[in-house]
């Protein structure tokens, strides 16, 4: 790893247009992003919380434009999430390393019979192995770090470390407790360590996920400290601020070929009035960072962000349609908790998703769903559905206490919105014969015509005829769908359920 440097020159950013790229770089719920680089190619993986498959694995050339290449964990043996593991509870804040030859991701299921697990790949798309556990390491975000000796340190937050053998998963002492930001505030957390030139650096982010998240930097002698804060930490925070990304912070550094060095973080995107309102989760960021007497400065965060200084890399965009005729989901594809084969098939029609129900509703924790993160805070979803036999439909979910669905089944069709404690039906009509076309449309609000209490988004839930007429059946607040109102770590999933029998669905567009 090359010697800290102090500031260069810009370079060329030709074939960027304006010179620009566009924050977030990982639209909709990506939070906790950790990041490596291996020669050209940068990898990053996101909490999943209680979705499966877990832990969303990205690719990118040039840190800008990312593509979901896999889910580390994709098979039942590697990640149990019951039904009794709570929503925003299940698998929280990976690190992805490349030490020796291969990828190394380690990571907390908050769920019953979880804990610690460290995973491997020779290629990060998968497969991964098999989970081995770690009954000596405590607490959650766990960090993976090795020394010029080889020696394996992981550090978790409170901020506490302890030396690990990767190999076996057992801990090598007892946990010492490090340096943990500024004193008396809360949470510290998301330790990442790293050899940068004659000192070890330990960031971490504090204050707590919400408006008050913030990311500080201490430095030391050795991976055990002792640790000096920087003077001007934080070195990022948005709080009290009127910017419109909130919440920055749990980051990870990660330096690129020509010597520059950059931070991926998380951060949040509220509309509306006041307190304001994030409905798609907490999104992965980037910003440039610089350094300055040895500490590292971070560059302005702002959704158009001066671009780097390497020709762009784009990447495939997703296609609007999934026709489902492959004989497995795209990656981006998630479940509520697991996803059983015999709950789901893409052959027994082909060129169909079917759907056969578990739990009764979308209140339900085992419900039968296959569902996409909202990305967008405007959007359009679409399907083709066949209720013949059974009741299903289209939802937009937050948790089991917070989803809006409309839902075809018995020759009607049918709008449902829970939130909290309330769950009424909003609307209804009768529905023809036949696979028919449902509907969503997301519509943010305007900055332009702010109010204090103005919502977020609107949401029209409807049946959209063969000629493109859209028969709104119910327009619905978006705020109820809000980690604001909801609590909670994760972002809104738009998506297909199957609430009883069988549930049949040609097409899903998202645009």
């Amino acid at each position: 790893m090359s010697v800290v440097q102090e500031d260069a020159a810009p370079a060329d950013t030709g074939g960027w247009g304006d010179g620009t790229f566009a924050n977030p770089v990982v639209a909709g719920f990506h939070p906790d992003p950790s990041v490596c680089r291996v020669g050209e190619d940068y990898f990053l993986a996101c909490s999943s919380f209680e979705y499966f498959p877990g832990v969303p694995i990205f690719h990118s050339r040039d840190l800008v434009h990312w593509e979901q290449i896999g889910n580390a964990l994709d098979r039942p043996s590697q990640l149990s999430l019951p039904p009794e593991t709570p929503s925003s509870g299940g698998v929280y804040a990976p690190t992805l390393r490349h030490h020796d030859g291969r990828f190394w991701l380690i990571v907390t299921n908050v769920a019953p019979g979880g804990g610690n697990m460290l995973f491997t790949a020779t290629d990060p798309a998968g497969p991964w192995s098999e989970p081995l556990r770690m009954p000596g390491v405590g607490g959650i975000d766990p960090d993976l770090v090795w020394d010029d000796e080889g020696r394996c340190w992981c550090t978790t937050a409170g901020v506490h470390q302890v030396r690990i053998d990767p190999v076996a998963g057992t801990a090598l002492g007892e946990p010492t407790r490090l340096w943990s930001g500024t004193p008396g505030a809360q949470a510290p957390e998301a330790p990442h360590l790293y050899r940068i030139g004659a000192y070890w650096y330990l960031l971490i982010a504090e204050g707590g996920t919400e408006r008050g998240h913030a990311v500080c930097v201490a430095r030391g002698p050795a991976p055990d400290g002792p640790f000096e804060p920087c003077p001007a930490n934080p070195i990022l925070t948005h709080r009290g601020t009127n910017r419109p990304i909130q919440n920055t912070g749990h980051a990870d550094l990660v330096e690129a070929p020509d010597g520059s060095w950059w931070m991926v973080f998380l951060g949040v995107r509220p509309r509306g009035g006041t307190p304001g309102w994030h409905v798609l989760g907490r999104e992965t960021f980037l910003a440039p960072v610089t350094w300055v007497d040895g500490w590292p400065v971070v560059g302005e965060v702002v959704p158009a962000m001066a671009a780097p200084p390497w020709p762009p890399r784009p990447v495939a965009v997703p296609p609007v349609r999934d026709d489902f005729d492959a004989d497995r989901l795209h990656p981006r594809w998630v479940s509520v908790r697991a996803r059983p084969a015999e709950c789901w098939s893409s052959s027994d029609r082909p060129g169909w998703l079917t759907l056969r129900a578990r739990g009764g509703s979308l209140d339900d924790p085992d419900v039968t769903f296959v569902g996409r993160r909202q990305q967008d805070p405007s959007c359009r979803v679409r399907a083709l559905v066949d209720a013949a036999e059974g009741h299903g439909g289209l939802a937009v979910r937050l948790d089991e206490r917070h989803h809006y669905e409309i839902e075809a089944g018995d020759g009607q069709v049918r709008v449902t919105a829970r939130a909290g404690s309330f769950r009424p039906t909003v609307a209804t009509r009768p529905a023809p014969a036949g696979p028919l076309r449902l509907r969503i449309d997301v519509v943010a609000s305007s900055p332009e015509q702010w109010h204090p209490r103005e919502e977020p988004d609107v949401l029209y839930l409807g049946v959209e005829d063969q000629d493109g007429t859209f028969d709104v059946l119910a327009e619905l607040d978006g705020r109820y769908l809000s980690t604001e109102v909801a609590g909670g770590f994760t972002g809104r999933v738009i998506g297909m359920y199957a609430a009883s029998g069988t549930v049949r669905f040609d097409w899903f567009d998202y645009e």
